[in-house]
């Protein structure tokens, strides 16, 4: 009976991040990615060990949450609900940065910043 239980316990438990996807994401938890787009919008993401994401395009107010996921090389993106013209999941490249790290990927200037901004 104790097997049981633990094991629907675990199973209901939130998935926790991969030493993989926790190398390549560490810097980004409990901080904030800014990304400037080429359409000139600034958005604010805020990732969680449990794969999820909140965010937000600040210049228009649009709130942003849904999953994250490492595959490979890339970092994809699930909206709940997706933005408009963005399809799911949208998945981009993605390597280690640390805190103050600022890099260009996708036609967008990334830069990580200390705290929830």
């Amino acid at each position: 009976m104790k097997t049981i239980l633990i094991v629907a316990a675990l199973a209901s438990a939130p998935a926790l991040a991969s030493a993989e996807d926790v190398d390549v994401m560490a810097s980004r938890f409990g901080n904030t990615t800014i990304a400037h787009t080429e359409s000139g919008h600034e958005v604010h993401m805020y990732y969680k060990p449990d794969h999820t994401f909140t965010g937000k395009v600040v210049d228009v107010g649009f709130d942003l949450k849904g999953t994250w996921a490492v595959n490979g090389t890339d970092l994809c993106l699930t909206y709940d609900p997706a933005p408009p013209t963005v399809t799911n999941p949208q998945c981009q490249p993605i390597a280690p940065h640390k805190v103050g790290d600022s890099w260009t990927a996708g036609g967008r200037t990334i830069t990580i910043v200390a705290g929830v901004q």
